[in-house]
């Protein structure tokens, strides 16, 4: 099968630090590409893949500070895979709503991934208007806020197998914070967690300029805390380590997540997670193998005193019989095939006219 698949040009594909949906987009393409699918990928020039690189824009636009206006390199995307259309038998987008109505108006079949947050009122009106755009969630919860969208299926992200494996040699010695600092995040709510079960807490996050204000006056205060370690971004590389290092993944979200890239990424290290149910929680966590899922605050610090419940190996397996991106691109190619055969009808009836 002739895949194209297009990536949003914020990061590199896979990113050097934190990106979670131009993460996705590598793992699933370099899993079709072993599969035996003929790939393009259309990204930053300055990813790495084992598929055809259609570089539309030189570098990550996150690494560029000229960048200002991040919307006119996307229409240019949207555009340059519009004319190479004919080229692939599906078009499968991960960079939201911006190509719904140019990839309406051409013949090979196509659809997009929605990896964002979908519960924003303004996007009732868009989803309305192309209520006939084939798009596929990350969750079932998800879908939600948008049942007026015509949902093709649900896949659930993967990692590759081998990426992040657990660390025997490390004894856990702390709870982990892996992601964004954002108030939905509940970075502060992961600090007093910490704090009221008398364990450290190691920080991996990212600092978006737009959460900076929100950083300054909530977070850095609670940083100056004895059992409070802030270490900053961190690579693919050093995941292992510091999600093998850890009791447990602490994931006190208040906001409907979409998925949480961070919570498999901790699975395939053999740390389990504690989790709020919110979102995509319930979808991704095993409660009681994989983890715990909890309320609040208080749940959490009692689900921390039952961590010896769920031995590290049963996390890792039930990461591979769920989560790989072997699995995932599989899913995906059945959705493709699925699409193709929708569609043939009516090409068949515009060839006839």
């Amino acid at each position: 099968m002739r895949i194209a698949q297009i990536a949003p040009l914020h990061e590199a594909v896979p990113p050097k630090l934190y990106g979670g949906t131009e993460r996705v987009v590598s793992y699933l393409t370099e899993a079709l590409v072993e599969l035996g699918h003929e790939v393009t990928l259309f990204a930053s020039g300055d990813s790495q893949t084992s598929a055809k690189l259609d570089a539309v824009w030189p570098q990550a636009l996150r690494l560029d500070p000229t960048i200002r206006d991040t919307v006119a390199p996307h229409m240019l995307l949207v555009e340059h895979v519009r004319q190479r259309a004919d080229e692939f038998d599906v078009l499968h987008s991960h960079i939201d709503y911006y190509p719904f109505s140019l990839f309406s108006r051409q013949q090979t079949p196509n659809v997009t991934t929605m990896h964002g947050r979908l519960d924003l009122p303004e996007l009732q009106p868009v989803f309305r208007q192309f209520n006939q755009t084939n798009v596929i969630s990350i969750s079932d919860h998800q879908r939600q806020p948008l049942a007026q969208a015509n949902w093709l299926t649900t896949v659930l992200h993967g990692l590759p197998e081998k990426l992040l494996t657990p660390r025997t040699d490390i004894k856990p010695g702390y709870l982990a914070f892996l992601g964004r600092v954002s108030p939905e995040k509940g970075l502060d709510r992961a600090i007093r967690i910490a704090a009221k079960a008398g364990l450290p807490l190691k920080i991996a996050a990212k600092l978006d300029n737009a959460d900076r204000a929100y950083f300054e006056s909530q977070i850095k205060p609670l940083l100056s805390q004895s059992h409070v370690e802030f270490i900053g971004e961190i690579s693919e590389a050093q995941k292992p380590a510091f999600l093998g290092g850890a009791h447990a993944l602490v994931f006190p979200i208040d906001w409907p997540e979409p998925f949480g890239l961070v919570m498999i990424e901790a699975m395939a290290c053999g740390t389990p997670v504690i989790a709020f149910n919110r979102g995509s929680v319930p979808e991704v966590i095993d409660n009681g193998v994989s983890g715990f899922i909890v309320e609040d605050e208080i749940g959490a610090v009692a689900a921390i005193n039952r961590l010896h419940l769920l031995p590290r190996a049963g996390v890792r397996r039930r990461f591979e019989e769920r989560f790989t991106a072997k699995r995932m691109a599989q899913e995906y190619v059945l959705a493709y095939e699925k699409l193709i055969h929708q569609q043939r009808p009516a090409l068949r009836d515009v060839k006839a006219c």
